[in-house]
Parts: C-alpha cells; sequence; structure tokens
C-alpha cells in the first residue's frame, strides 16, 4: 500500500505550525516568514518560485526540502492551507496562494465544510474539495494518487487529525530555533506519539533540527 507522508512542516521551539492571525497577506499569521527561512535558499524551493533568484543551496536542507516531491501522486490539505476565508466560499476565483501554476503538478485534495467544484490549474494541478473525515480523505486521495504516495501538506490541525487517526507512515518536522508564543500547536492531544515511531534527529547548519519520524512497522492502526 501507498505511504502516507509529511515533509517540511515546520514548527517553533514552543510547538506551533502556525503564528496567529492568518490573513491574506500573513499566510503564517504574526510569525511571518520565520518559520520557512531555512527552506526559502535551498535549491528546492527556488526552482518551485518559492524565494529569491539563483540556484539556492545544496547542503543538509536542501537534502530533506528535495524529499518532498518524488513518489508523491495526490496531496491533502486544510481549507486554511488553501486560502484565508472561513464558511461558505464568499469568492470561488481564489484559487490558492500559489499563482496560475501550483508547485503541486498532482491532483490535490482540499478539506472543507463547504465543497466546490474541482479547479484545474495550469501545470497539473487540479484542486478537488470534499467534505470528509481523515479515513475516507485518504481513500479519496488514494484513489487520484495512481499507486503513488499520498502528502499531508497541513496546516496544523490537518497534520494533528491524521496523526489522531494513526494514518501517517513519515513525518518530517522542522525545529526551528524561534518562540512563537501562541497560534496553532502540533503536539496537544498527541501524548506518547514516539510510541509509534522510529525517530532521528538531523541537526542543519541553518540551526534548524530536522527530526524524522518513520512508523514503527508493528504499530500500524488495524
Amino acid at each position: 500500500m501507498s505511504l502516507v507522508r509529511v515533509h517540511n512542516f515546520s514548527i517553533s521551539l514552543d510547538g506551533f505550525g502556525a503564528g496567529e492571525g492568518q490573513q491574506l497577506d500573513a499566510p503564517f499569521g504574526h510569525a511571518g516568514m520565520r518559520l520557512m527561512e531555512w527552506a526559502l535558499g535551498t535549491r528546492t524551493f527556488r526552482e518551485m518560485g518559492l524565494s529569491g533568484e539563483g540556484p539556492g543551496s545544496s547542503g543538509v536542507d536542501e537534502a530533506f526540502a528535495r524529499a518532498w516531491g518524488p513518489g508523491i501522486g495526490v496531496e491533502i490539505m486544510g481549507r486554511n492551507k488553501f486560502g484565508p476565508q472561513r464558511g461558505p466560499w464568499e469568492d470561488e476565483e481564489w484559487k490558492g496562494w500559489w499563482g496560475d501554476t501550483p508547485v503541486f503538478r498532482t491532483p490535490v485534495v482540499v478539506l472543507t465544510h463547504h465543497p466546490r467544484p474541482i479547479v484545474e490549474m495550469d501545470g497539473g494541478t487540479t484542486f478537488h474539495f470534499v467534505d470528509a473525515d481523515p479515513v475516507e480523505a485518504l481513500a479519496q486521495a488514494r484513489a487520484l494518487a495512481g499507486g503513488l504516495d499520498v502528502r499531508i501538506g497541513g496546516g496544523v490541525d490537518t497534520v494533528r487529525q491524521f496523526l489522531e487517526a494513526d494514518l501517517i507512515d513519515h513525518l518530517h518536522i522542522v525545529l526551528v530555533p524561534i518562540v512563537l508564543g501562541r497560534g496553532e500547536r502540533l503536539w496537544d492531544g498527541l501524548e506518547a506519539l514516539e510510541e509509534r515511531f522510529d525517530i532521528e534527529a538531523t541537526p542543519s547548519p541553518s540551526g534548524v533540527v530536522h527530526l524524522t519520524l518513520a512508523r514503527r512497522t508493528a504499530s500500524r492502526a488495524p
């Protein structure tokens, strides 16, 4: 069976994966881009057009950043990652933060209580808006993935829900040396998570620590 993976998911020292006050000009709320500064200089993020010009770095951070894409057939994301709107869609012209050619280039399942028609974008990305729990969403995603792996893209609540449902096989967390104090915390309600995963820590010269959690085979939920 295909794997369920999380990559490049950054959290602060106090466990927040997003700051408070997300809005159109502040996707990460009051955190700004501080959670993602480690990635912006990598070759992968430069090639995706998500940061500045130039070839980008090829060190430890790049080694982790580039694992984001290979083998992925579909992404699942929460509505808060797709955009800043809440409740019924007031503007169906909004097609995400990523412009006309999103970086995903695969189907993307957007979890929302307010489904809307499929949105086809340039470059192969199609957004499917579904009202489903994690188990149902994963089944729909696998049907779109062509036998490849499923990436859980965020935001914080979406990753936490899939962890609570014991559906994630590979979790890459980037521990960023900042303290946010408020926002959305990842670990709440996930006591003893370490019993399900083998965990490795890889420090980077940039100051972040890459945590890789790989599911122990015997720990998968029935």
